[in-house]
């Protein structure tokens, strides 16, 4: 067989792993999917790891599964001590194996970080101090509790081993989980064994690697997950501090390998970073784990979403293996492209944390890729042909349009795509004109590159009729979008939203949408007040915007909390922490009662108290948008026509492109 030629040769070269060989350098680390049915893997479970081994991945750890009832944020987690998951650890890894892919369990406890609602049980801890999410008082671990979370890791290990995996990863010491709790000085204050010196704290993850490892023998892998710095968590673990736990773990002779994340729930953009955290960004201190135990391979993760990076990093001897979660959520075949010089056609992840919004309640999924948790029906080659070839039109080029075309045309359509401006993109277009959210638009240039190469005729800044369309074309996809609302009510006035009126003043020359700042088409003056109604991301975005071209900006919302949506995606910290540390003032519980020339007179959503502010250069409203579905309705009865994304109803980019997709495989 001849050898494949690649231009990343250090991430397609073999790497040993203790017992056991990696085809490769691409490692997928776990992450949740909510795919779970009864503490138990199931059928999507399955198809999803599979769909990843299949796209060319070396290595997968399966997400974090309890070693006990005490562990459970919300229902769909594996339970790791129950016999039960061995039939289908075995259906996973061979559905893994014959793609030449190793599949390793990862047991874990969160500790602190999680709460009692849903398993009605105490949260268990090494000392009680509260999480910063949860906050809920801890219990303090007794011994003979200890003794039962150490059986935990026992059980999960053997039927790791029956359940023919190649391994497990011991989890718990990152993200300030339990045995991270154990290790860090600010969260253990123990006077016990397993408290206070630096070998007390690290007892019993040295026991659990121990009993871990004689559970396993030596012809499976045992590796570690840990920490390369918590972040900036006053007294807790530094990379200094966690080197020093990687030697000492090493020192045991009991590990194969070492994989290396970041932060805890304090800092929780250092464990999965959205836009804008720089891609890499925990290479460096992974390089410094990495030369402290040079006998051991190493993982680094941390936004590795290029095969270019992951190659420079492997080059440069930083690592040894690169973990990547949501990069390989967006695209499953992203090994394979790299490897066959299809770099180019990676649907990239934008570090959206869509992924991580979805699985608040709901299985996993991606704001672009969506077969995500669905490969079955969704997933690489269950695109097929159309029995019969039809010419389509799709009228808006936003995401939802492009994705439609695009699915159309692989199935043989004719498809034509029209769209009034210049560009396509839609509103996803208008975000990534910031400069925090530039990364945003991967997800249309990638369909904008893979409309490229297809068939599909786009026509730009040609506004459709109806005429146009009632005959021509066998099937009409319509994704017009929606427009910003400017009446300036908040939602707790809606009979205000039928009768026709405004607030008083929202039709001043100065009063803008989101969008009309986002385009360069407001003429904003340097001080700028931002209402928001919707809680969603586009009063920052707009905030941020306005800030770096040095507008003094203040947020204005009715919530008590501005954009209280960015929570689900895990980044409202870092976000609040980024833009207030712009200058960027908050206002809560109020809503625009007046706009007179230059001042605001705002009212306390509680009280209906009024205060007015002065000095208002221009006003900027985010009070949802509506649905442009005229053309629809005006086709809808004279030919086959089927609408999609916001001009069915205004909601969120992945809604688009997932409906865009439904729509492709349906004509």
């Amino acid at each position: 067989m001849t050898e494949t030629v690649t231009e990343y040769p250090n991430l397609f070269s073999p790497q040993k792993i203790g017992p056991r060989t990696a085809k490769n350098r691409v490692w997928m680390t776990a992450h949740s999917t909510q795919l779970v049915k009864d503490h138990n893997f199931t059928e999507q479970h399955v198809h999803y790891y599979a769909e990843r081994a299949r796209g060319g991945v070396g290595v997968i750890t399966m997400e974090a599964m309890a070693v006990h009832p005490t562990t459970q944020p919300y229902k769909g987690k594996i339970f790791a001590f129950d016999p039960a998951v061995v039939p289908n650890y075995k259906k996973l890894a061979a559905a893994v194996h014959e793609h030449g892919t190793l599949l390793l369990a990862q047991p874990w406890h969160r500790g602190r970080e999680t709460s009692g609602t849903v398993n009605r049980l105490p949260v268990w801890a090494p000392s009680s101090v509260p999480c910063t999410v949860y906050r809920e008082m801890p219990h303090v671990l007794t011994h003979s509790e200890i003794d039962e979370l150490v059986q935990g890791y026992v059980l999960a290990a053997r039927y790791a081993v029956e359940g023919d995996l190649d391994g497990v990863e011991v989890h718990g010491l990152a993200h300030g989980y339990l045995l991270g709790q154990f290790l860090s000085p600010a969260t253990n204050h123990r006077t016990d064994e397993f408290g206070g010196s630096f070998e007390n704290r690290l007892r019993l993850v040295l026991d659990i690697i121990e009993r871990t490892r004689a559970e396993t023998g030596r012809d499976r892998i045992v590796g570690v997950r840990i920490n390369g710095s918590d972040g900036d968590v006053p007294g807790g673990l530094s990379n200094a501090d966690w080197t020093a736990i990687a030697r000492a773990i090493a020192d045991t002779g009991l590990v194969d390998y070492i994989s290396v994340t970041q932060g805890t729930y304090i800092e929780r953009m250092n464990i999965y970073g959205a836009t804008p955290k720089q891609a890499g960004f925990q290479v460096e201190d992974t390089a410094r784990i990495k030369a402290a135990v040079p006998e051991l391979p190493v993982v680094v993760a941390g936004r590795m979403n290029t095969p270019e990076l992951a190659e420079s990093v492997l080059a440069a001897g930083k690592a040894d293996m690169v973990g990547m979660a949501r990069t390989l959520i967006a695209d499953p075949e992203w090994a394979n492209k790299a490897r066959d010089g299809k770099a180019n056609a990676i649907r990239p992840c934008v570090g959206a944390n869509w992924c991580m919004a979805s699985i608040v309640n709901s299985p996993l999924a991606c704001v672009h890729n969506p077969a995500v948790g669905r490969e079955a029906e969704l997933g690489v080659g269950t695109l097929t042909e159309a029995q019969r070839h039809k010419r389509v039109a799709v009228v808006g080029g936003g995401p939802g349009g492009m994705r439609a075309a695009l699915t159309a045309a692989q199935r043989g359509h004719h498809v034509t795509l029209f769209e009034q401006e210049a560009e396509l993109g839609g509103q996803v277009k208008l975000i990534g004109r910031s400069e925090t959210y530039a990364e945003w638009q991967g997800i249309t240039d990638w369909l904008i590159s893979q409309l490229g190469e297809s068939t599909v005729d786009v026509k730009l800044t040609h506004r459709v009729e109806a005429g146009e369309l009632d005959s021509g074309y066998d099937e009409v996809i319509v994704a017009t979008g929606s427009t910003p609302l400017k009446h300036g009510w908040s939602s707790l006035h809606p009979a205000s939203w039928g009768d026709g009126s405004i607030v008083p003043g929202a039709d001043q020359w100065n009063v803008y949408s989101v969008n009309e700042v986002l385009s360069g088409k407001a003429e904003i003056g340097p001080r700028v007040m931002i209402f928001d109604d919707t809680g969603a991301r586009q009063p920052l975005v707009a905030a941020e915007y306005l800030a770096d071209r040095r507008h003094e900006v203040t947020v204005v919302t009715r919530l008590p909390q501005v954009s209280p949506d960015l929570e689900a995606s895990r980044d409202l910290q870092a976000t609040y922490r980024r833009v207030r540390g712009k200058g960027i003032r908050f206002v809560t519980d109020a809503e625009i009662a007046e706009i007179v020339e230059d001042s605001v007179v705002l009212r306390d959503v509680w009280t209906g108290e009024t205060t007015t502010h002065e000095s208002v250069d221009a006003v900027v409203l985010s009070t949802g948008n509506a649905a442009q579905d005229a053309l629809f309705h005006e086709l809808k009865g004279k030919t086959s026509v089927r609408a999609i994304g916001d001009c069915v109803s205004p909601r969120r980019i992945f809604n688009a492109i997932w409906e865009g997709e439904l729509a492709g495989r349906e004509i």
